[in-house]
C-alpha cells in the first residue's frame, strides 16, 4: 500500500507503538501476540492488524510477533535509520526545556544549531550546542544544511521565519508557536504542537467525567 493512501490515525499511532515494542524489549520480551499488545496498549487486537496490514505482514500465525524485528520495521516506515539535521529557532524557556530534555537521536533527528534574537540568550550553552544569533544563521544552513527547524518563537516572527527558513533549505517543521502553519507548501511537512489545546482536551475530558459521575449518583 502506497505511503500516501494510509490514514492520518494509523500514522499517528506508530510513533505510540515504537515506544511500546521498546519499553517491551527493555523488560525482556522477546515476542507478542496481536492480543497481548492490545491489552497493554488498550487498543483491540483487530486493529493493531490491520495497522500492521498496512505496511506488510510481520507476524506468523501462532506465533505472534518478534518484538525486536516489529519495532525495526516500524522505526524504518517512521524514517528513524538515520538522523535527519535540525535546528531550534528560539531559546527562550520553552525552547532550552524542548532542546535538553527530547532524546532526539531516539526520534530520528540530531539538533545541531540553535538560534536567538535575544542578546541574553546567544552564548548560552544548551547540552553541547552555544545558541548562535540569528545573524548567523543563513551562513549555517548554507554550511551545515539542516533539513527540519523547532520553531520557538513569537507567532510574529514566525510568520517571517517560516518562508526564509524554506528558502534555506528546511523542509520540515515542529511548530510550537501560535502560527497555525498548514503543510500546504509543496514539499513542506509540519507538525503544529498546540499545548494549550491538549490541557483544554483535558479539561473537557475532566468535566464530562464529572457529568457522568453526577448522572450516576
Amino acid at each position: 500500500m502506497s505511503k500516501n493512501a494510509i490514514s492520518n490515525s494509523v500514522i499517528r499511532r506508530l510513533p505510540r507503538y515504537y515506544r511500546f515494542l521498546g519499553e517491551l524489549e527493555a523488560n525482556g520480551y522477546v515476542r507478542i501476540s496481536s492480543r497481548e499488545l492490545s491489552e497493554k496498549m488498550g487498543l483491540t487486537a483487530s486493529q493493531i492488524r490491520q495497522d500492521f496490514n498496512c505496511f506488510g505482514e510481520f507476524g506468523q500465525q501462532g506465533y505472534g510477533y518478534n518484538v525486536t524485528d516489529l519495532r525495526g520495521e516500524i522505526g524504518h516506515i517512521l524514517g528513524l535509520d538515520e538522523l535527519t539535521p535540525m535546528i531550534l529557532l528560539g531559546a527562550g524557556n520553552l525552547g532550552t526545556a524542548i532542546a535538553s530534555h527530547i532524546d532526539f537521536h531516539n526520534k530520528g533527528f540530531d539538533l545541531i544549531g540553535a538560534f536567538d534574537t535575544n542578546a541574553s540568550a546567544i552564548g548560552k550553552k544548551i547540552g553541547e550546542i552555544s545558541v548562535q544569533g540569528i545573524d548567523e544563521l543563513e551562513h549555517f544552513c548554507t554550511d551545515r544544511k539542516p533539513v527540519a527547524a523547532i520553531l520557538c518563537v513569537p507567532t510574529a516572527a514566525a510568520e517571517k521565519m517560516v518562508d526564509v527558513l524554506i528558502s534555506y533549505g528546511i523542509k520540515a517543521f515542529w511548530n510550537f508557536t501560535h502560527y497555525d502553519m498548514r503543510a500546504g507548501r509543496k514539499g513542506i511537512t509540519v507538525e503544529n504542537v498546540h499545548l494549550g489545546d491538549s490541557l483544554t482536551t483535558l479539561s473537557y475530558g475532566l468535566n464530562s467525567m464529572e457529568e457522568k459521575e453526577a448522572e450516576n449518583e
